[in-house]
């Protein structure tokens, strides 16, 4: 399994997107989103993600030279449209336009519409609470709805639908949470199957409805599904994706799920809350702090060496990988390497970095 230093994947990275036809500043703001979540451990949303975009190019669901604009604006809020480019780039503006209106206003909510994959939701969050603030994302699938079955049903009719929210801390890394409504994005089903693993049992069905840990269940069509979130409690999960779909698809006119394979990409609305237009700021700090001190303090179950906040074992692993490396499974970096030649690169100026 090779294993790449952060700057040589993010080489890699940019190498590929301008070679896709990417600008070079769009090309970073992408690679550099797909480096962080290589780090975090999310290998998901890394650079597995990129023959994924190749192929979406191709197939013509992605323009690469896609630019976002802001097409709509109020004093608290704005809709942004990216075109069918990049998502991240998308979501970049889009969250840079929360920000300024937040601090202007004391909260802002900006949607994104007609963007391809914007990748991790809690690349988003993260940004605004490292402003100060208290972020949230919301995030669909479009009008496509494929991949998660509605509680109680067999056949895929809702996107994974992730949501993401960020508060900031005194000191130390934000409180990170970033998790889809289902029992897991389908990223990591894709890595299960590159490494040629089984799926933990609870989290897919196959095409009948009966439970598997068959990862290829899911791709071969008649297509498996992803149950939502809750497992018996999944009444739980389906409600929070139908939550997303509403607030990301409907207030962006990205659209929501209604099996239209014709509208791929994501939908997003992101909010940002000024701390200091609600709160005195270092009470709310106090107050952080004495609930993690709470938190923490419990006892551990079995097994169980310490309790994490949200975002925490994330943040250990970034440290542990960018001193380490991080590793790129076979199946994975062969796929890469196919499409880099593909596009005319030579993936023998990447080896050994």
């Amino acid at each position: 399994m090779p294993t790449f230093t952060a700057d040589a994947l993010r080489r890699i990275g940019e190498d590929f997107l301008i070679a896709l036809g990417c600008r070079t500043a769009d090309a970073r703001i992408v690679a550099d989103h797909l480096l962080q979540s290589n780090l975090y451990g999310h290998d998901s949303h890394g650079v597995l993600r990129l023959y994924e975009y190749a192929r979406a190019v191709n197939e013509g669901r992605l323009d690469p030279l896609g630019s976002p604009e802001i097409v709509s604006e109020h004093a608290c809020t704005a809709v942004v449209d990216a075109h069918d480019g990049f998502g991240h780039v998308g979501a970049a503006l889009a969250t840079k336009l929360t920000i300024e209106k937040a601090r202007q206003h004391g909260l802002a909510s900006v949607s994104l519409r007609r963007a391809s994959h914007i990748g991790r939701a809690g690349a988003y969050p993260l940004v605004i609470a490292q402003a100060g603030m208290l972020g949230v994302a919301y995030v669909n699938s479009g009008r496509m709805g494929f991949q998660v079955v509605p509680f109680g049903g067999i056949d895929g009719r809702l996107g994974t639908n992730p949501l993401a929210f960020a508060a900031p801390r005194r000191d130390g890394p934000p409180i990170m949470v970033d998790m889809t409504t289902c029992t897991v994005a389908d990223g990591k089903i894709r890595v299960a199957t590159n490494l040629g693993k089984p799926l933990p049992a609870g989290w897919i069905i196959d095409k009948e409805g009966n439970p598997s840990t068959d990862p290829q269940v899911y791709w071969d069509e008649p297509r498996g599904g992803i149950l939502p979130l809750g497992g018996p409690l999944g009444h739980k999960g389906y409600a929070l994706s139908l939550m997303m779909e509403l607030c990301a698809g409907g207030l962006s006119g990205h659209g929501m799920s209604s099996g239209d394979m014709r509208s791929p990409g994501n939908g997003a609305l992101f909010t940002a809350y000024d701390i200091a237009h609600f709160a005195d700021l270092e009470s709310y700090y106090d107050e952080v702090e004495a609930m993690v001190s709470h938190v923490k303090s419990s006892r551990t179950a079995p097994g169980v060496a310490e309790i994490f906040l949200p975002g925490e074992p994330e943040f250990r692993t970034e440290r542990e990988r960018a001193r380490t490396g991080i590793p790129i499974d076979e199946t994975t970096w062969k796929k890469l390497c196919d499409s880099a030649r593909d596009l005319g690169l030579s993936p023998s100026q990447w080896e050994n970095s």
